[in-house]
C-alpha cells in the first residue's frame, strides 16, 4: 500500500474481504476516526459487525518533519496479543492483520462505554482508583515480560523506537536547549541501551480508555523491548502537564500521580525498585520539557507563560535529576501554588 490515504474502493475493501471481515456481497460503511497523528484509523460497519481498522503512516501528521517505519504496525499487533495474554481485559481484540497492506482490524470500543481518559481528565473527572489501576496493569505487563529472551528478540525495535520516541522527544528538545543538551543526549543513549521488559511506548491518557473492566490500552506503535521506566515516566508526565490544562483539578491530578506511581512500583519486581525510580526520575523532566519544545507539543498549552512555567520547572530537574518521583511532583506543586 502506498502513501495515499486509504480508499474503500481501491485499497481497504479487498483487504477486509480477504481477511474475512467483510463478505464478498456485503456493503460496508467506513468512517474516519480522529485523534491520532501517526495512523489512519477507521470505523467499519457492516450488517454483521462493527470494528476498527488502523494503518500506520510513514509521515506523522505534525508540523515538524517526523517519519517512522510503517512496520511498527505489526509490532503493535504483537504487543496487543502479548499484553492480552497477561491482562486480557486491558486490550482490544485483534480481528485480523494484513502485514503486506500495513493494517490491522480490532474490536470497536464504543465511546459511550469506553470514554477516553484524556477527556475525563480535561473535564476534571479524576478517578484516583482508575489511575492506580493504570499503573498496576502496566507493571503487570512489564513484570510478565521482564528478562524474557523470546520477547526481547520479538520486539528488537530500536530502529523504530529511536525515530518515533527518543529523537522527536528527547533529542529534538536537546537541540533547543544547549544548556542541558549533553544531559539529554546521554539520556537518549542510555535509555536505548537499557533492555529490561516489553514497553508500550505511548502510555498516554489519549490512548487509554476507561472501560467497564478498567483501563484499556491502545496505540502500541512504539512497542519495544527496553526500559520500562519510559512507560511510567511517559504517563506520569501527562498528569503533571494537565495541571495547567485544568487548574481546578490540579490537586486531584497530583493525587492521581501519586496513586499511579505507587501502584506501578508495588508491582515492579524485576529489579530493585530504586533503580526503576532513578531512571524514571531522570526521564520524567526530560519528557515534561519535550511536550513543550519537542516535535510533538501538547495541543492544550498554547500560552507562552504556561510554556515558560514548564521550562522553569523542567530545566533544573534535568540538570540535576532528583532521587525520587515525589521530589518532581512536589517541585511542580510548589510552582503551581506560587502562580
Amino acid at each position: 500500500m502506498g502513501n495515499t490515504e486509504l480508499t474503500p474502493e481501491d485499497e481497504l475493501m479487498p483487504v477486509l474481504r480477504r481477511l474475512g471481515l467483510v463478505g464478498e456481497a456485503e456493503d460496508a460503511r467506513v468512517t474516519p476516526l480522529t485523534g491520532g497523528v501517526s495512523s489512519d484509523i477507521l470505523k467499519v460497519e457492516t450488517p454483521r459487525r462493527v470494528f476498527a481498522v488502523k494503518r500506520a503512516l510513514p509521515k506523522l501528521k505534525v508540523a515538524a518533519e517526523w517519519r517512522a517505519p510503517v512496520e511498527r504496525n505489526r509490532y503493535e499487533v504483537a504487543w496487543v496479543m502479548t499484553a492480552g495474554r497477561i491482562v486480557p481485559e486491558a486490550v482490544p481484540e485483534i480481528l485480523g492483520h494484513d502485514a503486506a497492506s500495513g493494517l490491522f482490524a480490532m474490536s470497536y470500543l464504543d465511546p459511550a462505554s469506553h470514554p477516553v481518559w484524556k477527556a475525563q481528565l480535561r473535564d476534571g473527572h479524576v478517578d484516583i482508583g482508575f489511575a492506580a489501576e493504570v499503573g498496576r496493569r502496566v507493571a503487570r505487563i512489564h513484570s510478565a515480560t521482564a528478562d524474557d529472551p523470546g520477547i526481547a528478540r520479538r520486539f528488537a525495535t530500536d530502529h523504530i523506537f529511536h525515530p518515533i520516541r527518543l529523537e522527536p522527544y528527547i533529542e529534538a528538545t536537546a537541540a533547543k536547549h544547549p544548556e542541558v543538551s549533553n544531559r539529554l543526549m546521554a539520556l537518549s543513549r542510555d535509555t536505548l541501551a537499557t533492555k529490561k521488559a516489553l514497553v508500550h511506548g505511548d502510555v498516554s491518557p489519549k490512548n487509554i480508555l476507561a472501560g467497564p473492566k478498567g483501563p484499556v490500552f491502545l496505540d502500541a506503535e512504539c512497542a519495544w523491548y527496553g526500559d520500562p521506566a519510559f512507560d511510567l515516566a511517559f504517563c506520569l508526565n501527562h498528569l503533571l502537564l494537565k495541571c495547567l490544562w485544568n487548574r481546578a483539578a490540579a490537586p486531584a491530578l497530583l493525587r492521581a500521580f501519586d496513586a499511579l506511581a505507587a501502584a506501578y512500583l508495588a508491582g515492579a519486581d524485576w529489579e530493585p525498585r530504586a533503580n526503576v525510580v532513578a531512571r524514571t526520575a531522570r526521564l520524567l523532566p526530560a519528557l515534561f520539557l519535550a511536550r513543550i519544545d519537542g516535535k510533538s507539543p501538547v495541543e492544550y498549552l498554547t500560552e507562552e507563560g504556561e510554556k515558560n512555567q514548564v521550562r522553569a520547572a523542567a530545566l533544573p530537574l534535568i540538570a540535576k535529576p532528583p532521587r525520587t518521583l515525589a521530589a518532581i511532583r512536589n517541585a511542580w506543586a510548589d510552582r503551581l501554588a506560587s502562580r
